[in-house]
């Protein structure tokens, strides 16, 4: 069973081939991405799942996960922690200046699918740089506060 009929109900022969009609267009139209499976592997891949989710509040220039351009500003949000990152491609990398609010001496990572972690700790005004990041689908994952008593914030994956 399929459609409507799951339900108890029956379908219109003329909407099962109209939903199918769609169903095929959408296909060619707007495929999901060939690697969509590795990238939500990737999101939810973390070593602990307990962690804060950030949500995009601003992207100036990017188009968010399936393209667009290689440079611009991305805001990210979570109860009371603003991430802010500026792309610059240089070469086949990124560098990727950041900013954090409120500012503070936070651990920051930046991952890679394929490429691993690379690591740095935001200066006491909250701000970071991360050199020679690969292409490919990246996530910055904020670590607030200390050892005891730490927070971890994590992006939605942003497509270099």
């Amino acid at each position: 069973m399929n459609g409507i009929e799951e339900f108890g109900g029956s379908a219109n022969p003329e909407d099962e081939a109209l939903l199918a009609d769609l169903d095929r267009l959408m296909d060619q139209l707007d495929p999901p991405p060939g690697d969509l499976v590795e990238r939500v592997q990737f999101a939810i891949a973390l070593e602990s799942l307990d962690v804060e989710v950030a949500r995009w509040v601003h992207a100036n220039a990017l188009e968010g996960v399936r393209g667009g351009s290689d440079e611009g500003t991305i805001t990210f949000t979570v109860s009371d922690l603003t991430v802010m990152i500026n792309l610059t491609k240089i070469g086949k990398h990124h560098r990727i200046d950041g900013w954090l609010v409120p500012a503070g001496e936070h651990g920051v990572e930046v991952r890679v699918a394929e490429h691993g972690t690379t690591s740095t700790t935001a200066d006491e005004g909250g701000r970071f740089v991360l050199d020679d990041v690969p292409r490919g689908t990246t996530q910055i994952v904020v670590y607030v506060g200390t050892e005891t008593s730490r927070r971890t914030v994590v992006t939605p994956t942003v497509v270099l």
